[in-house]
């Protein structure tokens, strides 16, 4: 529901928020009572001590003032169990219960100090009733000082502005007076994420690009964010609910239903050797992270395997490799792609906004030279992501509409410079000319590397890239149509990653409202529910997700609630149209890159991590990964390590199966 409203500001919990805090304090408040009571009946008669009066009387207003206090919670707790999301009506006593449970902390301040200055005086009594209020004293300014980090974590900065206009209706919205009001909210959003952002990233510098970077990000973030009033339990509500309305959908669907495209004989051809191909060059991909990465995916043997790089000193047969002090990243690389020091032409781990570590290599094997670039794995790299405005991307090619990420082209532009100004590809194929060129990546490398393969494509035609879990929201339509003829991108399961874009957040947000806004069921029941089948799955239908159970395509279909839950019409959101949202101009609908293989989990997904999972591989069309999946794996999948044993079980899968024929037709490919 809406954010509470008290002391004339909106702050970031609803009143359905306090049945789990609200449990926890009453479940220790109702110990800590009958510990004190215990402990006043049975020790009262050796309280004839000197300050033993002073015990005495603390510990019986004690066990008063949390008496009403339990009382208090108790109320709060049933009130905050009452109605739904939506329908926050059930629970308008809320806020004066509130207001009382705030008010009974002046009592217990007080009353801690006091007795904090009365024990001090009552060293002679009993011990036992010494440490027992001791120990009251402790627990009573931990509960205060808890009690003052969560006001300071759900206090919104925009709350006395959003306050004024709790409910806007669209009568509202088109109001002069009302519209200038938002303007203004959203500037001052605006600027209190990049406060936020720079809060954040206090360690990663203040020149020119950074600022630009926090910039883009506090627009992308408050543009997201500020037209809806949702508190944080909502969305976590939402995205459970969204996961069992998605498997509900997936398990009534029919088979006939389920449409393959067919990605035409030529492309099921070469699946397999495509697929040969991102097995080999996916290490590449994996050394550019360098050691960490390495001792991620090696725990009890990779620190001593490259133990003896991490200390030795550069000496002359390092010569050839470019670039910065590598400490521990070079052993990882040697051990990770199995090549040669000689083999390596220039390894970078410079890391900036917009400038990405990479590796220049000597493939034998392949007879190519690969350029693998890192993907996110600092702060700087998020900064690039979160850039997610378009810009014209300056190429010479006969392409038109030549959009693209902004902060990854801005990377695939320093990566040009390095490589191309700097010599650093002149000097690989001066030792090995008769070799193509192939450019690898995993994540926003992928993206990087896929921005690069269309910068060089002209000083290069043969040149390859093998774009692993990139990122959808990164070229505009007819780029992506042209990348095709020299890029193939690798998806594992529901990564989230390739499926992200500025569009599909907004159709997320979208989703989350009408599930939220259709939903029956009180909050905490959604999320207990959640957990529980998170954990341990179960039927995605028992529990209801839409009023009076009515159909899922009712729920194309706008309710009031679902209007009610959004501060301002969002210029990319759309109550009336079922297609894809159409975005500002500053975010147009972006797609991933090349030709897609997804590697799709068969059968029910697992949820524990003895689970091994089985992949079928295929060609996939982009429209495919046009929503964003809820599911337990939608970012383990995502990882580098997950990604190289699935792709390693599905390449030898097929090579045993290679000459059995696929059931299930020719579009679909059966492991």
């Amino acid at each position: 529901m809406p954010g509470m409203v008290l002391f004339g500001r909106r702050w970031a919990i609803a009143s359905d928020d306090l049945v789990f805090p609200g449990l926890f304090e009453l479940c220790l408040r109702v110990l800590w009572w009958v510990g004190i009571l215990a402990l006043y009946l049975r020790h009262r008669g050796k309280l004839d001590c000197a300050g033993g009066v002073l015990l005495s009387s603390y510990l019986l207003v004690l066990i008063v003032l949390l008496a009403v206090v339990i009382c208090t919670l108790s109320a709060i707790v049933y009130v905050s169990m009452k109605g739904t999301i939506c329908n926050p009506g059930p629970r308008k006593s809320m806020s004066k219960l509130l207001y009382i449970r705030l008010a009974l902390f002046l009592p217990e301040m007080i009353w801690a100090s006091l007795g904090a200055a009365w024990i001090s005086d009552s060293f002679q009594c009993d011990k036992i009733v010494v440490s027992g209020v001791i120990a009251t004293v402790i627990i009573s300014w931990i509960i205060i000082f808890s009690t003052v980090v969560t006001i300071v974590i759900v206090f919104d900065p925009l709350g006395g502005k959003a306050a004024r206009y709790p409910t806007p209706g669209p009568s509202l919205r088109d109001n002069p007076e009302s519209s200038q009001f938002f303007s203004g909210l959203k500037t001052a959003a605006t600027s209190v994420w990049e406060t936020r952002v720079r809060l954040l990233c206090c360690c990663v510098g203040q020149d020119d690009r950074t600022r630009v970077a926090f910039s883009s990000t506090a627009e992308l973030l408050s543009t997201y964010f500020s037209d809806t009033d949702l508190v944080p339990s909502d969305l976590a509500a939402g995205l459970t609910l969204l996961h069992q309305q998605q498997d509900s959908i997936k398990n009534n669907q029919e088979p006939e239903e389920v449409v393959s495209r067919s990605p035409g004989p030529s492309q099921e051809d070469d699946l397999d050797a495509e697929l040969e191909n991102c097995r080999h060059y996916m290490h590449f991909a994996a050394a550019a992270y360098g050691w960490p990465l390495y001792i991620y995916r090696n725990p009890f043997t990779g620190l001593c395997r490259i133990g003896g790089d991490c200390c030795r000193s550069r000496t002359t047969e390092y010569d050839l490799v470019g670039g910065d002090q590598l400490n521990c990243h070079f052993g990882s690389i040697l051990q990770t792609t199995g090549l040669q020091y000689r083999d390596f032409i220039h390894i970078s781990f410079h890391d900036k906004v917009y400038e990405l570590p990479f590796l220049v290599a000597l493939d034998h094997k392949n007879e190519c030279v690969v350029v693998a670039v890192r993907g996110t794995m600092s702060l700087q790299d998020i900064l690039t992501d979160l850039s997610a405005e378009s810009e014209t991307l300056d190429i010479e090619c006969e392409v038109q509409d030549c959009l693209a990420h902004k902060g990854i082209s801005q990377a695939a532009r320093y990566l040009y410079r390095r490589l191309v100004n700097d010599g650093i590809l002149s000097q690989a194929f001066s030792i090995a000319p008769e070799y193509r060129l192939v450019i690898v990546g995993h994540s926003l490398g992928a993206g990087a590397a896929a921005l690069l393969a269309i910068m060089l494509r002209k000083a290069y035609p043969f040149v390859r890239c093998y774009a692993f879990s990139p990122p959808r929201g990164l070229l505009s339509k007819s780029l992506y149509e042209y990348s095709k003829n020299f890029t193939v991108s690798l998806v594992l399961g529901k990564d989230v990653i390739p499926r992200l874009s500025v569009t599909n957040m907004e159709d997320l947000k979208k989703r989350i409202l009408r599930v939220i806004a259709h939903c029956n069921k009180p909050k905490y029941k959604i999320l207990l529910h959640g957990c529980w089948y998170e954990l341990f799955g179960g039927n995605p239908d028992d529990l209801p997700t839409e009023l009076d159970g009515g159909d899922h395509q009712d729920l194309t279909q706008p309710l009031l609630g679902e209007q009610s839950l959004l501060t301002h019409r969002s210029p990319a959101y759309s109550f009336s149209s079922d297609s894809p949202l159409d975005s500002p101009t500053k975010y147009p609908p972006l797609y991933p890159p090349g030709r897609i293989i997804h590697l799709q989990e068969e059968g029910p997904s697992g949820r524990c991590s003895c689970y091994t999972a089985q992949y079928t591989a295929k060609w996939s069309h982009e429209s495919e990964f046009s929503k964003i999946l809820i599911g337990p794996k939608m970012l383990t999948d995502h990882m580098p390590d997950i990604l190289m044993k699935a792709l390693d079980r599905v390449v030898s899968d097929r090579a045993v199966c290679i000459s059995c024929p696929a059931p299930g037709g020719p579009d679909v490919d059966v492991v």
